[in-house]
């Protein structure tokens, strides 16, 4: 009986032994599986990697924000929109004539009534030495005239001082009489040819000041539109090679910001709010300003309310079409 438990128990001793023979398989189906799985993970990170460096980079539009009535640090909308000028004007000449000077650049300061241009004034010159020379002929006729009129007035005077006396025919005293009516006569249209005379030369002094270009007010040259050479003319030449202006000045003085404000959010904002407004180009930059008017249409294509804003840092990196 010893005998056989001891066979027993050896039986089951071995039947309690791990058969590592039969676990290598599983082992190697796990690292297989673990090795796919982190060559599959691998594959897609890199697709994703080039996907997001082919993707093209996300502008951010900076935006005018209007802050709270109380001064809080946050805002009760974001608007965008551009810096523009008020006060803007392409600068041309008030008659149609070819340029022969052009004392512009851009980025020049000019100051009010500085000349911009010149151009040929060879008609206007000679016209305005006809006018001269026909008034000072007009004159020396108004001269003639007055002195032939206080002879006429002396002659007249006495004639009547003979006819007193009888001492001459009637139909003399009538005839002197006639003298002087007519010289008087003729002195008031020689004065009004010597008004007519004057006003021609004032004219043609116009005409002459009409071929320089000046400022119409201070401000920088943001465009030189023309050249020496060129027509120019107040007006649109129809497709020809007449230009139309010198150049354009903006006055910076009078910059301010455009934003468009979605209609639904409109009743937030009110004249006199304080904005904080930051540049597409300096996006670190607060710029301090205020709202000057709600501008009271909309826009029915983009459901959009245009507001200004006052800009109260004066710097000259503020340019016009800026986006802010």
């Amino acid at each position: 009986m010893a005998h056989w438990d001891v066979l027993e128990k050896s039986d089951l001793l071995s039947q309690l032994r791990i058969d590592r023979g039969a676990d290598r398989p599983a082992r190697r189906r796990t690292r297989l599986y673990v090795l796919l799985a982190a060559a599959v993970l691998l594959l897609g990170g890199g697709l994703w990697w080039g996907v997001l460096r082919a993707r093209p980079p996300v502008v951010q539009t900076a935006v005018a924000r209007a802050a709270s009535q109380g001064g809080g640090a946050g805002s009760v909308l974001d608007a965008s929109g551009y810096v523009t000028a008020r006060r803007q004007a392409t600068v041309s000449a008030k008659i149609t004539g070819k340029v022969t000077e052009v004392l512009i650049e851009e980025g020049q300061r000019v100051r009010e009534g500085a000349v911009l241009a010149r151009l040929d004034d060879t008609e206007a010159q000679a016209q305005l030495g006809l006018t001269r020379a026909q008034l000072v002929a007009a004159r020396s006729q108004l001269a003639e005239v007055r002195a032939q009129l206080v002879q006429a007035e002396q002659d007249y005077a006495r004639q009547r001082e003979l006819a007193d006396r009888k001492l001459i025919a009637p139909q003399a005293l009538d005839a002197a009489l006639a003298q002087r009516d007519m010289l008087r006569a003729r002195l008031a249209a020689t004065e009004e040819q010597v008004k007519v005379a004057t006003e021609s030369q004032a004219v043609a002094q116009v005409q002459l000041d009409n071929t320089v270009i000046r400022a119409p007010f201070s401000g920088v040259v943001i465009a030189k539109s023309a050249q020496p050479g060129e027509m120019i003319s107040p007006i649109s030449a129809g497709g020809g090679f007449t230009r139309t202006g010198i150049g354009t000045i903006v006055d910076m003085d009078s910059l301010e910001i455009q934003v468009d404000v979605n209609e639904s959010y409109i009743n937030r904002v009110t004249p006199g709010q304080p904005v904080e407004a930051t540049l597409n180009a300096y996006p670190d930059w607060k710029i301090p300003g205020d709202v000057i008017a709600i501008i009271p249409t909309a826009d029915r294509s983009k459901a959009t309310v245009k507001v200004r804003i006052a800009i109260k840092a004066k710097d000259a990196r503020i340019v016009p079409d800026m986006g802010a």
